[in-house]
């Protein structure tokens, strides 16, 4: 579940991401307003929240390739790394502020407050934690689909075009049957 949680916010993230590219050419100023607006509507959705582990993922990576160099020195790479980690930790305010700008741009101040209204709610709530679940039981029923109109598809087609072709069409596995006499 978590996966599908994190895949929906990552897919949002993208999607808006996308639409502010797509929206560059017609790119304006922003107001306090729209900033605001859409900071709440971020923060309705939890837009920017699989970012959290970016900067600790990457003190951890690179704190495994230092020590691997030097691993007589893990004590002081660790701290070091982490003490830098922390110093720069501060700059996430800067991805939010850039998160909510793009959301701003897309987005007018009345949708941003429509959609923060809406995930807020009990039922945007119940969105964000069951749609994934929701999602993937969908997923499945249509592979589940699929396999029987593509079984069906193949049999009817097969029984059709026998006569046309005088052998069936190549079976699942891809041999072809011999022909009916």
């Amino acid at each position: 579940m978590i996966k599908f949680a994190g895949f929906g916010r990552t897919l949002a993230a993208t999607l808006i991401v996308s639409a502010a590219l797509a929206g560059a050419a017609k790119a304006q100023d922003v107001t306090d307003e729209q900033v605001k607006a859409a900071r709440a509507a971020i923060d309705a959705i939890g837009a920017t929240n699989g970012f959290d582990n970016i900067l600790p993922g990457l003190a951890v990576r690179i704190k495994a390739t230092l020590v691997q160099a030097s691993p007589n020195h893990e004590t002081e790479i660790n701290a070091t790394v982490d003490e830098q980690a922390l110093a720069l930790a501060p700059r996430r305010a800067d991805l939010e502020r850039e998160a909510a700008t793009i959301y701003a741009k897309t987005f007018t101040q009345e949708e941003l407050k429509a959609i923060a209204d809406f995930y807020s709610s009990p039922v945007g709530k119940k969105l964000l934690s069951d749609g994934p679940i929701a999602t993937r039981e969908v997923m499945k029923a249509a592979e589940i689909w699929a396999v029987g109109v593509d079984r069906d598809l193949r049999a009817e087609s097969a029984k059709k075009l026998n006569p046309i072709l005088g052998a069936a069409a190549p079976a699942e596995g891809g041999e072809a049957q011999p022909a009916q006499q």
